[in-house]
Order: C-alpha cells, then sequence, then structure tokens
C-alpha cells in the first residue's frame, strides 16, 4: 500500500508541475520550488512587511555594508507566484545600492521572472512594494 501512495504522490506532482509549466515560466517554477534567500536575517539593516491585496503578506530585509546590499532575505505566506517574486527580488538587491534597489519595479520583477499571467501579476507589485517598505525602514533607522 505504501508503494501505490508513493506512486500516487509522484503522479500528482508530475501534473501539478506540468499545469505550472503550460502557464509559469521556468524561472517562476524554479524559484517557487527552490526559493533563494527565505527567512529573515536576524540582523537585518532593512526590513519591510505588506500585506497585499489578496491578502498574502510578504516580508523582505536586507544588510548593506560599504554602501551595497551584501544579504537579503524574504518570508511570505503566499502562493508559489508570490514565493517565486519574494525570492526573485532578493536576488535582484544583491550587490546593489540603496538607488539602484528603489530602481526595481513591478515590472523589473515580471521580467526577471519571464512574466506572470494577469490574475498573479500582482504578486511582483507585493514584491516591489515590500523592497521599498524595507528600503523606508533602513532609511527612518539611519535618521533617529
Amino acid at each position: 500500500m505504501e508503494n501505490n501512495l508513493d506512486e500516487l504522490a509522484e503522479k500528482l506532482q508530475r501534473e501539478i508541475l506540468d499545469e505550472a509549466r503550460r502557464n509559469y515560466s521556468e524561472t517562476v517554477i524554479d524559484h517557487w520550488m527552490k526559493p533563494r534567500s527565505r527567512g529573515i536575517l536576524s540582523d537585518n539593516d532593512g526590513y519591510g512587511k505588506i500585506t497585499g491585496s489578496c491578502g498574502d503578506t510578504m516580508e523582505i530585509c536586507f544588510k548593506i555594508k560599504d554602501g551595497k546590499i551584501i544579504d537579503a532575505g524574504f518570508n511570505t505566506d503566499g502562493c508559489g507566484t508570490t514565493i517565486a517574486c519574494g525570492s526573485m527580488v532578493t536576488e535582484l538587491i544583491l550587490s546593489k545600492s540603496l538607488t539602484e534597489a528603489r530602481g526595481i519595479t513591478q515590472e523589473t520583477v515580471l521580467k526577471a521572472v519571464g512574466g506572470l499571467p494577469e490574475a498573479n501579476r500582482h504578486c511582483a507589485l507585493l514584491a516591489a512594494n515590500t523592497l521599498y517598505e524595507a528600503i523606508k525602514n533602513f532609511e527612518q533607522k539611519k535618521e533617529e
């Protein structure tokens, strides 16, 4: 019986991935299945948390040294495309200055993940807006 359950699980996983490949780029699937920088850095310099219009919440943080982002992390309770967009943002900001990171928009994220269906485009906006919130947090800390 255990063997049958394993076979069923593998079959379902293949079907889910086949369906995902019809709707999403390989980049989206890769970042969804193997997210980069998952987790919040305990010693972060900037931190942002936003709940998007769909109800997904995302957190993004980063560490900065000599004016460049040297580490980043994210967390979300969201769907696969939200995971993919959060993961992509953490890759996009590494080695960037705050000015360069501020230039990352919804369109930047969409292009980097290879596009998203209209119904999922808000995930890229959530990731970009959460990044802006983290930058704002860093700047507020610096002023204090």
